[in-house]
């Protein structure tokens, strides 16, 4: 039971990530949501712990081992810069910001600000940067009949009526 709800939250977090990737790697027109931002940061994190911990046994065992492992993950954090900066700027058209307020991220103590807008909600219905993606003609939900629900047809007895 653990290990399938393991598997569920994964993939759904990767889903999320694959989707920030793949769709919208240098797009900065638009609006995220909340769920889009979080999730790319979260498996983001998740991949640098990872390498972290490789990297960190194997240059245990050899400090040359160990070094490759870490260039990999200055090139990962490189491969990844630009869809990073390209969701948060999305996700603060979600909150009605204008672009530049990107730089607040790398500001200390007004990095906290950046962090209030990335936790509030957007705005609902659209705005000068585009429709509620809540509301977009996929619904709440871009990964279809997730989680799944029947039809009516599943409650059926007679499979001819």
């Amino acid at each position: 039971m653990a290990i399938k709800l393991f598997t569920l939250i994964k993939s759904t977090i990767m889903d999320w990530f694959l989707k920030t990737l793949k769709e919208n790697y240098a797009n900065f027109d638009g609006r995220a949501r909340r769920k889009e931002f979080w999730m790319f940061v979260l498996f983001t994190w998740l991949i640098y712990v990872a390498i972290s911990i490789v990297g960190g046994i194997l240059a245990y065992i050899s400090s040359i081992l160990g070094g490759l492992v870490y260039g990999i993950m200055g090139l990962a954090s490189l491969g990844l810069l630009i869809p990073s900066l390209a969701v948060g700027v999305r996700r603060l058209h979600d909150t009605g910001c204008p672009t530049w307020y990107i730089v607040f991220a790398f500001i200390p103590l007004i990095n906290l600000y950046f962090l209030y807008l990335m936790i509030k909600e957007g705005d609902k219905g659209p705005n000068e940067f585009g429709p509620d993606p809540k509301e977009s003609g996929d619904g709440p939900n871009p990964f279809g009949n997730f989680p799944p629900t029947p039809d009516d047809s599943t409650f059926r007895n007679n499979p001819d009526a």
